[in-house]
């Protein structure tokens, strides 16, 4: 099976190209994909990258959801096409309401850069599956709206029904609530995480390869479905 993974390009946004570079890499076969077109090119899922969607006006992510791709991208989401929103990608999620929560100016009022240790918390997601319950990592950060809020009751039910994906260990660079830096939806296809795993495939270019297993994960999970 070939597997056709897309990745959307908005105006701002930053990161597209490593993110196609990275799927090639994982051995799937990367897509690009226009905010402006509803047809997905028959792809078997979707990467929302890392930038600053139509400058981040309004709110980050408050109108890229309104694209014509998001809307078939929704409708997918909600079918069972995977969908990974990488930093300003997981801010579309949310503004989206296909992920609870929402993204904003980090506690310390300061962009951070910097690499980041996480621990992933839920193996068992379409993005997630190729790593150990518990296993830590190391991935590049790199936002000022990092900061993940959510109500208490939301918060709970995202502990109580295991949909935290990723937390930050060793410091939390944002003030996200619970150290949480990735979630998930209740069916485990849609995955949003602030840390950028498109700038940590390989040694040579980034402090490991330890993001890899995200683009693996989904290649994996759609060759064994």
């Amino acid at each position: 099976m070939s597997v056709r993974v897309g990745v959307v390009t908005f105006p701002g946004s930053l990161d597209d190209r490593d993110a196609l570079r990275a799927i090639r890499l994982a051995g799937a076969e990367p897509v690009p994909l226009w905010h402006g077109e509803k047809w997905l090119s028959d792809v078997n899922a979707v990467v929302l990258p890392g930038g600053f969607s139509y400058g981040d006006y309004l709110r980050c992510g408050a109108i890229a959801k309104f694209a014509p791709a998001m809307e078939s991208i929704a409708d997918g989401a909600r079918n069972g096409l995977p969908v990974l929103g990488i930093c300003n990608g997981f801010q579309v999620l949310c503004e989206a309401h296909l992920l609870p929560g929402a993204l904003i100016r980090n506690a310390q009022r300061r962009f951070v850069c910097r690499d980041q240790r996480l621990r992933i918390d839920n193996a068992e997601t379409a993005w997630t599956a190729d790593y150990q319950p518990g296993q830590q990592v190391v991935i590049p950060i790199k936002n000022i709206d990092g900061g993940f809020v959510a109500d208490r009751r939301t918060l709970d039910e995202l502990e109580g029904e295991g949909r935290v994906v990723a937390r930050y260990v060793d410091g939390n660079p944002n003030g996200s609530y619970r150290d949480i830096a990735g979630i998930c939806n209740a069916a485990g296809n849609v995955v949003g995480l602030m840390p950028h795993p498109e700038h940590a495939i390989e040694p040579l270019t980034g402090p490991s390869a330890d993001g890899l297993g995200f683009f693996t994960s989904v290649l994996n999970s759609l060759v064994g479905a």
